[in-house]
């Protein structure tokens, strides 16, 4: 895990070949009182960390980032609004390689729409 207690998985489902994973989000995490303070909001780059860490943790494997493409931030995760992300994952697992499709959704919607491919290390 990228961040120590940022996150825990709430549950785990798989229908028609994608993932449905619930998180909740530590709103008291210390990366919230730099991002911003007042007013926290969920880095990027920590949103698209979530899916390799998923990757991972379906596949059982760890994993390097290698190439995100059609990667959209739609909206903002502030944890006071929305303590739950909702992650749908389709993931490829090819010899060293795994392809991951992912949307995370707040209450209020999609928040990130990725494309990622990541080797097995």
């Amino acid at each position: 895990m990228l961040l120590k207690n940022f996150y825990s998985v709430v549950n785990t489902s798989k229908e028609n070949g994608k993932y449905f994973t619930q998180i909740k989000i530590n709103k008291d995490h210390e990366i919230y009182k730099g991002h911003f303070p007042g007013r926290p909001v969920t880095p990027g780059v920590i949103l698209m960390n979530l899916f390799k860490e998923e990757a991972e943790r379906l596949s059982n494997c760890k994993l390097q980032f290698i190439e995100g493409n059609r990667i959209k931030f739609v909206a903002v995760v502030d944890p006071n609004v929305d303590a739950y992300l909702n992650l749908e994952s389709e993931i490829a697992e090819q010899e060293d390689e795994i392809k991951l499709k992912g949307v995370a959704k707040t209450s209020a919607g999609i928040s990130l729409k990725i494309n990622s491919l990541y080797k097995r290390v």
